[in-house]
């Protein structure tokens, strides 16, 4: 149990488990925009098997540190730049989430999604989001335990540092999808984020790294930027009716 009381460890644990919770901020966005889709009933239960859904994937692949390690040997060579599963996956996941990010966002834009409707609720599958979440939980469990793996060698630590994340997200995935629903400007700023996050999977599958830094910069800021319209558009709501005088 000297370990218990060697400093080090525990600040490799709070380190890992706040970029955890960083990286994990992707998920939670694709969650809520996924969830939003279905009956309110449902919704939560589907943000809890999806977060439930990543922390398995997270665990399982902590348990194969040797498949993950072999994950990142080149397989292939396309444009004299040597490709990896894990480069495979983070290019097929990118290209999912733009895919869905932009069928999102037309379907806004163009008003063929109803959710006031019951029946435009029914229509979607709980069944169909979940695997959707499931899907790309594998891409982001896969950036997210490499980032371990690369940080910290004891096991137990990289797995109590998920366990922390998955428990932080999940307090925060309802709050968060509850009110990218009731703001629609704010879901909209939502899916360009996801547009943001799978051009950078993309570009990382094929060598172009973009640190993570500037992306979450770029998304602080505009979240920013939005907090403020979203003030100003309150009190703007809130301010009281002024009568001209001179009438």
């Amino acid at each position: 149990m000297e370990f218990l009381l060697d400093p080090q460890i525990w600040i490799s644990l709070v380190t890992l488990a706040v970029l955890e919770i960083v990286l994990g901020v992707d998920n939670l966005v694709f969650i809520a925009i996924l969830s939003d889709r279905l009956p309110a009933h449902q919704r939560p239960a589907a943000r809890r098997l999806g977060l439930a859904v990543a922390l398995i994937t997270r665990l399982m692949l902590l348990a194969t540190l040797a498949w993950i390690v072999g994950l990142t040997q080149p397989v292939l060579t396309l444009f004299e730049q040597p490709i990896s599963w894990r480069d495979i996956i983070l290019i097929a996941g990118g290209i999912f989430l733009i895919a869905k990010s932009t069928h999102e966002i037309h379907g806004s834009l163009e008003g063929e999604e109803d959710h006031g409707s019951a029946a435009g609720k029914a229509a979607v599958g709980f069944v169909g989001v979940v695997v959707q979440i499931g899907i790309i939980d594998i891409v982001f469990s896969l950036d997210s335990v490499i980032t371990a793996v690369g940080m910290v060698r004891e096991l137990w630590v990289m797995v109590t540092a998920v366990v922390i994340a998955m428990i932080v997200m999940l307090a925060a995935a309802n709050p968060l999808s509850d009110f990218v629903s009731r703001h629609p400007t704010v879901k909209m700023l939502a899916l360009a984020f996801l547009l943001l996050i799978g051009t950078a999977l993309i570009a990382d599958g094929f060598g172009f790294h973009i640190p993570k830094g500037y992306i979450y910069a770029a998304m602080g800021f505009s979240v920013l930027v939005e907090a403020l319209n979203l003030a100003a558009r309150r009190r703007r709501r809130t301010a009281p009716v002024k009568l001209r005088s001179d009438l």
